[in-house]
């Protein structure tokens, strides 16, 4: 059972830089644009019983609508997908069909003191409909009060749903140089490539559909309208068959960004009032949070000093391990990895942390008795540290088996699962009385995150450092592993 002697310096260097960017993360600002290169702890989102948040009921903005239980639910699943574009999970949304009415409630913005909860909810209940048009046509009515309505002009070529994706650029000019705005772009769905491929072959070609009637004669354009409000009409000098367009106009970031939430967002069915509004208070208490996080850097500390204290040289290795443990849950939860945007945290997704540490501690502390009986039995050091990590895996993986067959359940029943199974959990806990949905979700996922961490770090990653510190001559005192002087 040979390792190099240099593989616990590398294994060591790398879960202290990894636990590191896990913290602070990777970014670079350029003006007001934050390029994040890897997501630090700033980047999770809390949930509402951490930081509190808003509920607000919405409503047909036109009494006469009797709304469907299909049109519901599409409401439903447009504030979902506007939600999560935001980068929110932690969320719950349902509807009242006897009263037309569909609730949402949501938790603050992470980071942002002066965050504006009334502009919030008004991004989310925004129609943004989204419609591209041959040339720049519009035709303005005077009601009798004065008050002047757009009303757009030209055939529709594209709308929001033969979009599939928006989001910020840095716009450029006919150069490729930075002009320090900000521009939309989009990627366009098949349904939408060969409508827009022909609409920018006409304007290419002059049709006289494609002028800017209200501005200048010799323009060929398309216009790009939100709702009423046209947002841009940009030249169009060359076809454009590959399914990419850019929305430019005078753009700040934030601008741009609130625009590209709404159209990945979708249409809904029909306008919606806000009928009604209320901040939340964070369950917890203010200050609450950092409170916590205190306790848990003072509870990780001494879990340490007790499991070097007690097993020594092994109980060192256990410490790295667990705060690779934890900075690996974390960093999950964070969008660190990237493959998935940064998850929720709630104070059911700290107690899964704080019980997926349990298991990491139970984990080393087997594997550490198992160093010293097989010592105290008089094998060599190589061959009772192979013996105690064959025979102690079988016990760690039975434990850390359970508990994740209970987290996968928990996901399942509150989470997106449809099976028969985890519906059924669902209904029994509403059935008790206990609201679940997204925070025992939050609980099953940091859960079945830190002990999939556990298995890395723990067994793996400390398996592999102790080995090597093992070939070291200073380290090979039978004493440092618990084990009796042979």
């Amino acid at each position: 059972m040979k390792t190099n002697k240099s593989v616990f310096f590398i294994v060591f260097i790398l879960i202290l830089a990894f636990a590191a960017s896990t913290v602070f993360g990777v970014r670079n600002q350029y003006g007001d644009l934050t390029t994040t290169y890897i997501k630090g702890l700033k980047d999770i989102r809390l949930g509402i019983d951490i930081q509190g948040g808003v509920d607000v009921t919405f409503a047909p903005a036109d009494e006469s609508i009797d709304a469907s239980k299909q049109q519901l639910e599409a409401v439903e699943e447009v504030m979902k997908a506007r939600l999560v574009s935001l980068g929110i999970n932690d969320y719950e949304v349902y509807m009242d069909e006897s009263n037309d009415k569909v609730i949402v409630r949501f938790p603050w913005q992470t980071g942002e003191s002066n965050f504006d909860p009334q502009a919030a909810v008004k991004e989310l209940g925004d129609t943004a409909q989204l419609q591209f048009r041959k040339g720049y046509v519009y035709d303005t009515e005077v009601d009798d009060e004065g008050n002047t309505t757009v009303i757009p002009g030209g055939d529709i070529i594209l709308e929001g749903t033969d979009v599939e994706e928006a989001y910020v650029t840095l716009e450029r000019d006919s150069s490729g140089n930075q002009t320090g705005g900000y521009s939309v772009a989009l990627s366009l769905k098949e349904s939408g490539k060969d409508a827009f491929r022909e609409a920018t072959s006409a304007a290419v070609n002059q049709d006289t559909e494609y002028l800017d009637i209200n501005g200048s004669q010799s323009r060929y354009v398309i216009s790009i309208w939100m709702d009423t409000n046209c947002i841009s009409y940009p030249s169009v000098s060359a076809v454009i068959s590959d399914g990419s367009a850019v929305i430019t106009g005078d753009f700040d970031y934030d601008g741009a960004k609130a625009l590209a939430d709404k159209i990945n967002g979708g249409a809904l069915p029909f306008n919606l009032t806000t009928e009604q509004f209320k901040t939340i208070s964070p369950s917890m208490g203010k200050g609450a949070l950092q409170i916590m996080m205190i306790s848990g850097i003072i509870a990780l500390s001494l879990i340490m000093i007790y499991m070097i204290v007690l097993y020594r040289l092994p109980g060192f290795v256990a410490a790295i391990a667990l705060l690779g443990q934890v900075a690996g849950t974390l960093a999950v939860i964070s969008g660190w990895f990237g493959f998935e945007d940064s998850n929720t945290l709630t104070i059911p997704g700290i107690a899964g942390i704080i019980l997926a540490i349990g298991m990491g501690v139970d984990c080393n502390i087997i594997t550490g008795e198992r160093i010293k009986e097989e010592l105290n039995t008089g094998k060599s050091l190589d061959s009772a540290l192979k013996a105690a990590y064959k025979r102690s895996f079988t016990s760690i993986l039975d434990g850390n088996m359970t508990v994740i067959i209970v987290a996968i359940i928990l996901m399942g029943a509150f989470g997106v699962s449809s099976s028969f199974f985890a519906k059924l959990l669902s209904f029994l806990f509403r059935w008790f009385g206990v609201s679940t949905e997204g925070t025992i979700f939050s609980f099953g996922f940091t859960l079945l995150t830190g002990v999939i961490f556990n298995f890395i770090m723990g067994v793996l990653a400390s398996r592999t450092m102790l080995t090597s510190l093992s070939q070291f001559k200073c380290f090979q005192n039978r004493k440092l592993y618990g084990g009796a002087e042979k």
